[in-house]
């Protein structure tokens, strides 16, 4: 089957599309874990559809010893999005997503320990500068309390368990792409329901026409469709190609950020903000890949 659209082109289009998510988070009126849960739901729903219709089966019998895994995989995935709506809550899109971009410095400093790999003088120097990062943006020497900092809090939450997702799929060998977009999907919504239901509840009568609209659009697009373009062109592209394209999403949500929502960021958070998508990108940067 040929490729509808240039893998490059999908990439762009969905990193674009991901940076685009806090400004349509913000105009649904549900709480985090709802909000996470519906997301799942609707992006399950139309890809089972699309799985449906493609006549593509889940070959079950292959994957049986990484069920655990796929099901670890979508519970943090799950928790992943509570965090990240929770950030959204107290702090700015800028800073939410800079702090949950935060997630590829926690893979490098812990790959060591789960794969036995020898941490480079470059990785050391890029884990070094992106804490820099990190600090510059909490604010330096006023971290001790406000809405900002716990949301950087719920951020860093969010990036623990999204660098989690990553670390669990190099272990997740025999399912590919949009089967295992799906099964995750469906893991995090066995941990995301009970939830709910202990916790918020179902409020879903209480949305608008515009809250509605938002979160089909979240659940539909963000989430379904450009899940399935990121990890199609992910299949196509080179890595260190792919990796460089990646920091659309958060450049594209700071710029949402300060120009649509209007809201603020000091001139130390963008210098940190800089220095954490710089040297992570670095770090992905092989010097000998060429393409």
């Amino acid at each position: 089957m040929k490729t509808v659209m240039n893998p490059r082109l999908m990439l762009i289009a969905s990193m674009t599309i991901f940076g685009t998510l806090g400004i349509f988070v913000r105009n649904i009126p549900v709480s985090s874990g709802e909000l996470a849960l519906y997301r799942a739901v609707l992006a399950a729903l139309l890809i089972a559809v699309f799985l449906l219709l493609t006549g593509q089966h889940i070959p079950f019998a292959n994957i049986k010893k990484e069920v655990p895994l796929l099901i670890a995989s979508g519970v943090s995935m799950g928790i992943n999005w509570i965090l990240l709506f929770e950030s959204y809550k107290y702090t700015t899109v800028s800073v939410a997503t800079l702090s949950y971009y935060f997630a590829p410095v926690i893979v490098t400093a812990v790959c060591p320990f789960l794969f036995k790999e020898k941490l480079t003088g470059k990785q050391i120097v890029c884990f070094v500068m992106s804490t820099l990062g990190l600090v510059m943006i909490t604010g330096i020497g006023d971290v001790g309390g406000g809405s900002d900092f716990i949301g950087i809090l719920f951020g860093l939450g969010a990036a623990v368990f999204y660098a989690t997702v990553i670390l669990l799929n190099k272990f997740i060998k025999n399912v590919e792409g949009i089967h295992r977009t799906f099964l995750q999907f469906l893991a995090a919504i066995i941990i995301l329901l009970p939830y709910v239901m202990l916790t918020s509840g179902v409020t879903l009568g209480n949305l608008n026409s515009i809250g509605w609209a938002n979160l089909l659009i979240v659940g539909l697009i963000h989430t379904g469709v450009t899940y399935c373009m990121y990890f199609s062109s992910l299949k196509e592209l080179p890595g260190q190609k792919a990796a460089i394209l990646s920091y659309i999403d958060p450049l594209v949500a700071v710029l949402i950020s300060v120009t649509v929502l209007s809201e603020s960021m000091t001139l130390w958070q963008a210098a940190g903000g800089m220095l954490i998508l710089g040297f992570t990108l670095w770090n992905e940067i092989s010097p000998q890949a060429k393409d």
